[in-house]
């Protein structure tokens, strides 16, 4: 078995260490400040936008696994330096670079998403993630670095907390039987990626050579409403149903006045006021990850909130 080197131990980064570990490799995760260890798991202390502490981290790994999420207000500042120390230690060691990407690089498009869209973002969020990728690519094109990326909507299942629109502002009211409040319209489509999905499809393209080069989709199941998926967790729960509030926009603007992360929403909002829906067949037909089943994400999803909140009380 390989070294495989994960930045950042968020839920994806998490998953990705837990998983590659339950493989029988060796993982090492880097984070700023560091964690205890856990088996099969190294973690190591040290900012990742320090290209030459990174590349010693990375010396001898199959593969770099780029997970790491920085405060979302501080996005434009810091995802340049964090993916040009990225690039450089996967040119210095030859490891694969595999980035976890998302879809705000597209920007707002009518229809499913798909890879073949250009990068048309029109807010900073978008258009820095959209360089990040940018840049990996054209090394890897100049035979430089050998880089993937794969793109997810937003995350749900166990480990989403804070930062998922289905986790902690939804899943804990639910479990008492409170109303749901949401961003958007709560009967919109909207893709909703499971975070074992993640993490099994980021390991599986770093040993695909074929995958290589490009973007690729995160197999993601049908597109559900809030609404839908609130009912389906609520059915769970055996909480009966649930009622789904949307938040009013004069509720929100307000709120952007005390919180740096509702203001920042404002840029993805067109994610949720209407239609956001990820094709993810051009993965499905090239490898072998499928998205969980429905059923099994939402009975999964509950039970970790409940053991959650079980360990809390």
């Amino acid at each position: 078995m390989s070294l495989h080197v994960v930045i950042g131990f968020g839920p994806a980064g998490a998953a990705t260490a837990r998983l590659l570990a339950e493989q029988g490799h060796t993982v090492r995760v880097v984070t700023r400040s560091g964690r205890s260890p856990e088996a099969g798991i190294e973690h190591v202390a040290l900012d990742a936008t320090d290209p030459e502490r990174l590349t010693e981290a990375a010396k001898g790994a199959a593969a770099l696994y780029s997970c790491a999420a920085p405060p979302y207000h501080r996005w434009t500042s810091a995802w340049p330096p964090l993916a040009a120390s990225a690039c450089t230690a996967a040119e210095a060691t030859g490891a694969v670079l595999v980035m976890l990407g998302n879809l705000y690089g597209y920007g707002p498009v009518d229809g499913p998403l798909t890879e073949e869209l250009p990068l048309a973002a029109t807010g900073a969020k978008g258009r820095v993630r959209a360089a990040a990728w940018e840049q990996a690519r054209t090394l890897h094109e100049q035979g430089r670095i050998r880089a993937v990326e794969l793109r997810a909507s937003d995350f749900f299942g166990p480990g989403v907390t804070d930062g998922g629109h289905l986790a902690a502002r939804v899943v804990p009211p639910l479990l008492r039987g409170k109303p749901v409040s949401t961003l958007g319209n709560p009967d919109a489509a909207h893709s909703w990626t499971y975070l074992p999905d993640v993490a099994r499809a980021l390991v599986e393209v770093a040993g695909e050579e074929r995958a290589w080069g490009r973007p690729w989709h995160v197999p993601t199941g049908r597109a559900q409403s809030v609404r839908e998926m609130v009912d389906r967790l609520a059915a769970q729960a055996g909480t009966g149903p649930a009622t789904v509030r949307r938040i009013p926009p004069a509720v929100l603007g307000v709120a952007s006045l005390f919180s740096p992360l509702i203001r920042e929403l404002k840029e993805i909002r067109y994610q949720f006021d209407r239609p956001f829906v990820v094709d993810s067949s051009a993965y499905e037909a090239a490898f072998a990850v499928r998205a969980t089943p429905l059923d099994e994400q939402v009975k999964a999803t509950v039970g970790w909130w409940r053991e959650r909140a079980a360990t809390t009380r």
